[in-house]
């Protein structure tokens, strides 16, 4: 099918991916993402035939990749995350990407370019998949939510870093300094962030926002692209910018119009969960390479070996690290909240397979596994913060008992 048929075909199973979310929602919740990616192999070459990558599809998958980590970075309050609970869940992270690379390095048979994709693909941490369940289940606003969002957070940041590090063509000296120097240049832009805007900023933010004029809206795009520039300039992934962009759209919103962010992030939000980041799901669908799965050689195999990977590389840390004060079951249920991935293993996948560092089969088994770890990850973890919910009744009842 040409290129607009497709297109049309991608915009239809946008369409389609929440509505069978909603209806499959009475009887067990299923990510939205899911649905737009098997929709999208539904319809790719491995199946039905009927739709077809093409430049312009291409270009609009790449925005959208870039939307999905922008709004990763806006989502993630660092401010809220500090002290020992901040320590525990970057010594986390560095362990587990150690363990990553070195699992990687062993599969691969020392190749390291694929190791890296491999490696870094097994630290990541699908935050957007984990919120809403926390939020649901009363445990966002607890303690159990600040350690899950702490240690989320570094699975979706520390990845990004990674990459930018050791993909960047450069030995690691020198791309480390130019991610400091990159991360210089970000810290300016914080701390004009930081300063109160002029009044006539906030007053144009809220006089333009139900016109033609949206000053805001093109504002944050004005932000995205500019950290996408900075980054491709400093010869750094363009994901590293979209993330920067994100937590700085933030601090500028927060500052200038705390009143009107809200409503200015729903509709930067609409322009990408409406349209670009699901064509990039649904695109990733189409190019999955569902064949060599269904051969049942390697890379099937590989599938349940990477989703076991996900919890010993990525949840076993979270446990070990896990602060004190956390219950064995929260712990647990920490470690299956971590291991859920599903945003950035899909993103790195596409980067490895772009530069020929990651085979389609490979990705397939890693996308694939991802897949399950979302479907199956938050449902464990709801179970284990479930027995723990029906415990704590009976030991604060036996504690008073004692006391009298």
């Amino acid at each position: 099918m040409a290129e607009p048929g497709t297109l049309i075909l991608i915009m239809a199973a946008a369409v389609v991916a929440p509505l069978l979310a909603h209806g499959l929602g009475r009887r067990v919740r299923v990510p939205l993402v899911i649905f737009e990616i098997v929709l999208g192999i539904l319809i790719g070459p491995d199946v039905l035939g009927l739709a077809h990558p093409g430049q312009v599809i291409d270009v609009l998958s790449d925005l959208g990749l870039c939307m999905l980590i922008f709004l990763a970075g806006y989502e993630i309050q660092f401010a809220a995350i500090r002290g020992d609970t901040l320590r525990r869940s970057c010594w986390s992270w560095g362990v587990t990407l150690l363990l990553g690379l070195g699992v990687a390095l062993a599969m691969t048979g020392l190749d390291f370019s694929r190791s890296v994709i491999i490696g870094t693909a097994l630290t990541s941490t699908a935050v957007g998949a984990v919120l809403p369940i926390l939020r649901d289940n009363g445990d966002l606003q607890g303690r159990f939510g600040t350690v899950t969002m702490a240690f989320g957070a570094l699975g979706e940041f520390g990845p990004i870093i990674a990459m930018s590090v050791l993909l960047s063509g450069r030995d690691p000296g020198t791309a480390t300094v130019i991610l400091v120097a990159f991360a210089a240049i970000t810290a300016a832009a914080v701390y004009w962030a930081l300063r109160p805007r002029p009044a006539w900023f906030s007053q144009v933010i809220r006089t333009t926002l139900h016109t033609s004029g949206q000053f805001a809206v093109r504002f944050v795009m004005l932000l995205l692209v500019s950290m996408l520039a900075l980054s491709q300039a400093f010869g750094l992934d363009v994901l590293l910018g979209a993330f920067a962009a994100g937590l700085l759209t933030r601090l500028v919103l927060h500052g200038a119009v705390p009143e009107s962010s809200e409503e200015v992030l729903a509709k930067v939000e609409a322009m990408g969960f409406g349209f670009l980041v699901p064509l990039f799901y649904i695109v990733t669908g189409i190019e999955f390479d569902l064949a060599s799965l269904l051969d049942g050689g390697r890379y099937l195999l590989l599938l349940p070996v990477f989703l076991l990977l996900f919890l010993v590389v990525r949840g076993l840390p979270a446990y070990v690290l896990a602060p004190r004060d956390l219950t064995p079951l929260s712990r647990r249920a920490l470690s299956l909240y971590t291991s859920t991935c599903l945003p950035l293993v899909v993103a790195i996948t596409t980067i490895g397979l772009d530069d020929g560092a990651l085979g389609k089969g490979e990705a397939a088994a890693l996308v694939g596994a991802a897949m399950i770890s979302v479907l199956v990850f938050p449902l464990l973890g709801m179970g284990v913060r479930a027995r723990e919910q029906k415990k704590q009744p009976q030991l604060t009842g036996a504690s008073e008992a004692e006391s009298w």
